[in-house]
């Protein structure tokens, strides 16, 4: 009887603890309610889930870390090279919000003088990246979430190989949770190591290493910088099409072949990446800058991740919710994964209440079954809200893409959810003005001929368990 007594004292000690604890540091209130209903559920338990993955938290070493990395790579001579490209895109009033969130929230300023050549099939961004790191002269520096040892793994890392072979310096960061297979013992990373490929982990997943930080925080972006003149962005991992999850098929993802000033910008989140992992600066001063305009069309890296400064986080969401409430007709986003906050329902909403076509595709089928079935839950309010909802069909549509009017288009590794948003360190470039956004929505109009829309009535009418499976999933959308 005593034990019991003790055992429900300290069941209560650490309710009323973490009740302290998770008032004081989280700010998001449906986070907040969702964790204190865990932890008061199973007290231990919840508690100890909290301590693993409950903070943004990367710990304070790599906090430290992180703003010498700023201050290393975001140098006075580094700015000045790119302020010489920087413009003002003329979108009017209506952009002018846009404008204001991705230069204040972006940390980078709008470069003129782009081209991006968008690339949609997988099996041709590796065939194109394959043939750009043969023809490299001097780095190659790659940043991938996913990367496999499978046939496109093995062709770009026999690339990457030859290339070292001749000379040149190639620098990989791969992420250590996605691309736990990767780092196996003898596997494909030892391989590329020997053959002088420079390989290293993002995120170690180690509670010892990591002392107690956050061990779900994620680098989720996908980045290439060939010699400082080429750089790729997107959403596609170092991974053949089908990423090993045949129940959702082939996976379509887009990516972006960038020349012009705005590589610049790509390189220097992957040397900020670099510091962040190693420890260490490379020497710019090998790195000539190629920045020769390329063409006319306006763009800005934005990239993201849960750092101590809030706009490190803060951008993406801030930058969204500018375009969809600048939007006068048309939205057209696609995304693999949709759960969205409170903010960013209402931004939708009043978009379709003054009139705009709001479009929004996601996959039929994802590989992730409690996300999708979170997600789900979300349809009914978007249907409701007059959002026009299409299931895509044709394998799992992985593209993370915004295309608003013809103002704006993004492209890169968000998606829209919560972990994305204040959780992942993501990658997106942001391009501005009529051309680029005809080019992108092209693409999804692609995805949309692949998709069909959902059937309200049907939807609405669905088998009463499925809603509460719906629902109950939807209880763990603050915490996905």
């Amino acid at each position: 009887m005593t034990w019991i007594v003790i055992y429900n004292t300290l069941q209560w000690l650490v309710r009323i603890i973490m009740l302290a604890v998770v008032l004081r540091r989280r700010r998001d209130p449906a986070a907040t309610l969702a964790w204190l209903t865990i932890i008061f559920f199973e007290p231990f338990v919840g508690t100890a889930i909290y301590a693993l993955i409950g903070e943004r938290r990367l710990g304070r070493r790599r906090r430290r870390l992180y703003r010498k990395v700023v201050v290393a790579t975001r140098t006075p001579e580094r700015q000045d090279v790119q302020l010489r490209h920087v413009v003002r895109p003329e979108l009017g009033q209506t952009g002018a919000d846009v404008i204001a969130q991705s230069e204040t929230y972006g940390g980078m300023p709008i470069l003129g003088g782009n081209s991006v050549e968008l690339v949609v099939d997988t099996e041709q961004m590796v065939e194109r990246l394959i043939e750009d790191i043969r023809r490299a002269h001097h780095h190659v520096h790659m940043v991938f979430y996913i990367v496999v040892d499978d046939e496109t793994g093995r062709q770009v890392f026999n690339a990457l190989a030859e290339a070292a072979a001749r000379g040149v310096a190639c620098r990989v960061l791969a992420d250590h949770g996605g691309s736990w297979r990767f780092f196996r013992r003898g596997g494909l990373a030892s391989q590329m190591r020997s053959r002088g490929v420079d390989i290293r982990p993002c995120l170690p997943v180690n509670p010892l290493s990591r002392r107690m930080a956050r061990l779900d925080l994620r680098n989720h972006r996908k980045l290439v910088v060939i010699d400082n003149e080429i750089g790729y962005a997107g959403s596609q991992n170092l991974v053949n099409p089908d990423y090993g999850h045949p129940r959702a098929g082939p996976w379509h993802d887009l990516m972006g072949r960038f020349r012009g000033p705005v590589v610049s910008q790509l390189q220097t989140v992957f040397l900020e990446d670099w510091m962040f992992e190693t420890g260490t600066l490379i020497d710019e001063s090998l790195l000539e800058q190629r920045m020769a305009s390329r063409c006319d069309m306006a763009a800005q890296v934005v990239a993201t991740g849960p750092t101590d400064r809030d706009e490190a986080f803060e951008a993406i969401p801030r930058v969204l919710l500018a375009a969809i409430n600048s939007a006068r007709w048309r939205i057209i986003l696609t995304t693999p994964y949709l759960i969205p906050d409170e903010t960013t329902l209402m931004a939708l909403s009043l978009a379709v209440d003054r009139g705009v076509q709001v479009d929004v595709v996601v996959p039929h089928r994802v590989d992730q079954v409690l996300v999708q079935a979170a997600a789900r839950y979300y349809y009914d309010r978007l249907i409701d809200m007059g959002v026009n909802l299409y299931l895509h069909h044709e394998g799992l549509l992985h593209a993370k893409t915004i295309t608003v009017d013809d103002s704006f288009a993004l492209l890169g590794s968000t998606n829209l959810d919560r972990r994305s948003f204040y959780l992942n360190f993501e990658l997106n470039v942001l391009m501005y003005g009529p051309q680029i956004t005809r080019e992108l929505r092209f693409a999804q109009t692609r995805y949309l001929s692949e998709s069909s829309p959902i059937d309200a009535h049907a939807w609405r009418n669905r088998p009463l368990l499925v809603r509460y499976g719906h629902a109950g999933a939807a209880m763990f959308s603050p915490l996905l």
